[in-house]
């Protein structure tokens, strides 16, 4: 091969070793309106964020969900909360806890995804919190345009809705989909907000909203997405949602929402619509 040809791994070399336009440098160069089109979202160089990850059995998926997290440009603490996996899903987040952005906290039993998120919201120190599921239905890449409102002062929560996609959303179950939207229809008599989406992973939080709801947590299993619906309804924080992209995936999958979940969402709903 003649000196002078470029191998591909020379051109990726060479493509790494452009500086990248920060985000203020693209706003400032598109102007406002295009990079919200786009995605660009300029943040406080201070703003830090905690992403809390509540994991079980999810030893295929976990390593990949903590690059995508970590490829995020945004400074960023990463809580795991390992729910007593038994696949070596634990053994395998020792071995990739050894950078400081990383903390990984164990339940010695399987007690359920609120269980898992109470435990990590107690330890948080961001700035600004928001909920990541284990498995890949969930793109991190997307965060930008989810704390966006928040940045800017407008929101004290920000739901990130399948129902308002934007980008990909894989077609799938449809009796999922008419339970999803029956509960949050009920979840919205309740509380009377407008949510599209209120059963979603992508919760995010201000801090201040975290410390102050999160001593009266109480469900250990799915039944903490309509609680924490219904408590930050009462506070009167300001809420909104963004449509956000959907890879999701089947039962065979790994899926693990059931019937019984749905069931307890329904309780939670009329639970917490009176009392705390």
């Amino acid at each position: 091969m003649p000196d002078s040809e470029a191998t591909p791994r020379d051109l990726n070399h060479s493509a790494e070793s452009v500086p990248r336009p920060s985000p203020q440098q693209v706003r400032a160069c598109l102007g406002d309106a295009l990079c919200r089109q786009l995605g660009v979202y300029p943040l406080p160089d201070a703003l830090r964020l905690s992403v809390v990850v509540a994991v079980y059995n999810e030893k295929g998926t976990i390593e990949e969900i903590l690059r995508r997290v970590r490829a995020v440009a945004i400074r960023k603490e990463i809580i795991v909360v390992d729910d007593g996996s038994t696949d070596g899903t634990g053994e395998l987040l020792a071995t990739l806890a050894d950078r400081d952005d990383l903390r990984v906290l164990h339940h010695q039993r399987n007690r359920g995804k609120g269980a898992a998120l109470r435990t990590a919201f107690a330890q948080v120190t961001g700035d600004v919190v928001i909920v990541q599921d284990a498995d890949l239905e969930y793109d991190p890449a997307q965060y930008g345009r989810l704390i966006q409102p928040i940045v800017e002062g407008v929101a004290d929560v920000v739901y990130g809705s399948r129902f308002s996609a934007v980008g990909p959303h894989r077609v799938l179950y449809f009796w999922h989909w008419v339970a999803n939207r029956m509960l949050t229809m009920l979840s919205n008599t309740f509380t009377d907000l407008n949510l599209t989406d209120m059963e979603t992973c992508y919760k995010v939080f201000r801090r201040e909203v975290i410390d102050a709801i999160t001593p009266t947590l109480k469900q250990n299993r799915f039944g903490i997405e309509p609680e924490l619906t219904a408590k930050v309804a009462r506070r009167n924080y300001r809420i909104y949602e963004m449509g956000i992209s959907y890879f999701g995936r089947t039962y065979q999958e790994g899926k693990k929402i059931r019937l019984r979940d749905a069931f307890q969402a329904l309780w939670c709903i009329l639970r917490y619509w009176k009392w705390d």
